[in-house]
């Protein structure tokens, strides 16, 4: 059997080079793991989407909102106060919107399905900040936040276009 030297140099190169990319990887590994229980560690508010939530922080790459017409989604809106992020259902804690499905009177459809259609339209506006409104969820499961951009609520601006009520702690009936 007839020794290789250069067949033994490259073997052996490669070798080291596979051993030196599985040491990148695990470095990169565990920087990341190590950044993200740093992360969940720090107080912190959520980014748009984010499954905790304490305060409020803004989203620089907002996402773009469809409506949800099936279950449950990923960012849609689901009636004029509630939507999906990323995941998780939202509901707006500060307002309340005329039911959509199902409605109890021509009117409530009418402004339900106003109320929706604005929601979106100001959800795929630009990037917005959630806050956190007392409660963490409601009892459906529901994140309870404040929806703001710039610091006005999403929530009074439906309020000031008539599509929605402040929330008074319950529901209250929107037909005649």
């Amino acid at each position: 059997m007839r020794y290789d030297y250069q067949w033994h140099m490259a073997r052996a190169r490669r070798r080291r080079g596979a051993r030196k990319g599985a040491g990148i990887a695990l470095m990169m590994f565990a920087g990341i793991v190590g950044g993200l229980a740093l992360e969940r560690a720090l107080p912190r508010a959520p980014t748009i989407g984010a499954a905790a939530a304490t305060a409020a922080t803004t989203d620089s790459a907002a996402p773009r909102f469809d409506l949800c017409f099936t279950g449950g989604g990923t960012n849609c809106v689901v009636d004029g106060d509630t939507f999906w992020m990323a995941g998780e259902k939202i509901r707006i804690a500060d307002i309340d919107t005329p039911e959509t499905h199902p409605s109890r009177c021509a009117l409530e459809a009418d402004l339900g399905g106003r109320a929706t259609l604005r929601l979106q339209a100001l959800l795929n506006a630009g990037p917005v900040t959630l806050v956190t409104a007392g409660r963490d969820t409601d009892r459906y499961g529901r994140k309870l936040r404040v929806v703001e951009r710039g610091g006005v609520s999403l929530g009074d601006i439906l309020v000031a276009e008539g599509l929605a009520r402040p929330w008074t702690g319950r529901r209250r009936p929107w037909c005649a």
